[in-house]
């Protein structure tokens, strides 16, 4: 079937291709289409220039369909992810966005290890031993625990 559509499109069944994944990327989210759109449409301008040569024949675009894919897609995510910002720096890394703010110490910290009580929730904390009751304020995160020192 897809040598069929190839042959009576011919080379401008890629371009047809490219312009509809192109189309469908307006309408689904994510910014992957293009990708594989951007590869459909190089497939046809090689189709262009090389339609009546023997050895362009249809699995050979396909092949290289999918490779172009493949490669434009790793390609493209990695131009557009390589700087990306956001607004909201320390989302789901609630320990970061912790440092600075002041606790009184729930457990005391021995041997480097205690506990304080931050809105709703109990954070493991490292710094120096210090009782219970303590205010200390959080310094640093490093995933789960918190290092914090005394005021």
């Amino acid at each position: 079937m897809l040598a069929k559509i190839i042959a009576e499109l011919g080379p401008w069944s890629w371009w047809v291709a490219g312009l509809v994944l192109l189309a469908a990327e307006m309408i689904v989210p994510g910014f992957f289409l293009v990708w594989i759109g951007l590869a459909a449409l190089i497939v046809g301008a090689l189709s262009l220039l090389f339609w009546d040569s023997a050895f362009w024949v249809w699995e050979l675009q396909a092949i290289l369909f999918a490779l172009l894919a493949v490669a434009t897609t790793f390609a493209g995510r990695r131009l557009t992810l390589r700087n990306a910002t956001t607004d909201e720096p320390f989302l789901n890394q609630r320990g970061a966005s912790l440092v600075g703010r002041t606790a009184t110490l729930h457990e005391p910290i021995r041997e480097g290890r205690g506990r304080i009580r931050l809105d709703d929730t109990l954070w493991q904390v490292m710094g120096p031993d210090l009782p219970v009751g303590t205010q200390v304020k959080v310094v640093s995160s490093n995933g789960r625990d918190l290092t914090v020192e005394p005021i």
